[in-house]
């Protein structure tokens, strides 16, 4: 299994908006990110460290204007936790190993999926096209494209 850490280099390669959502908890504008309406195959990964988060056969369009999935690809790598600030009680998405804010996860997603929406900041996240997951070091995913039943739920 690759290890997947945060690191000072890769942090000083963000983005100022990169490192605002990921390092400062920040949130990026709704409909006015990369992912939101991506429709390609493939997974995303943490943008710091590069752990597996989601991928695309749970992507759905929320119409929230950002990239929401119905459950992450592997729950090892995902981190939920109670976030009260701004005056809600929401429940905080980071990524295990990089501790990057990813998102916040709401319980308004499609029933028939589990009811669960993992609303993700593309600025925390990086694109990962499944014909180039084997070059990019994420051949074990590929599996999860040949699932009829996560590929029958691909929206």
């Amino acid at each position: 299994m690759p290890e997947y850490r945060k690191s000072p280099e890769r942090i000083s390669q963000l983005t100022d908006q990169q490192f605002r959502v990921t390092q400062q908890d920040g949130t990026e504008p709704a409909f006015a990110n990369a992912y939101w309406d991506n429709k390609a195959p493939g997974i995303y990964v943490d943008i710091v460290s590069g752990e597996p988060l989601f991928a695309s056969v749970d992507k759905y369009d929320s119409r929230s204007g950002w990239p929401s999935f119905t459950k992450p690809l592997d729950p090892g790598h995902v981190v939920e936790r109670p976030d009260t600030s701004h005056g809600m009680v929401r429940v905080e998405v980071r990524s295990a190993q990089g501790d990057s804010h990813l998102g916040h996860l709401f319980p308004d997603g499609p029933s028939d999926r589990g009811g669960l929406r993992y609303c993700i900041n593309s600025s925390s996240l990086r694109f990962i096209p499944v014909e180039k997951l084997e070059q990019e070091g994420y051949g074990a995913y590929l599996s999860v494209f040949d699932s009829p039943e996560r590929g029958a739920a691909e929206a």
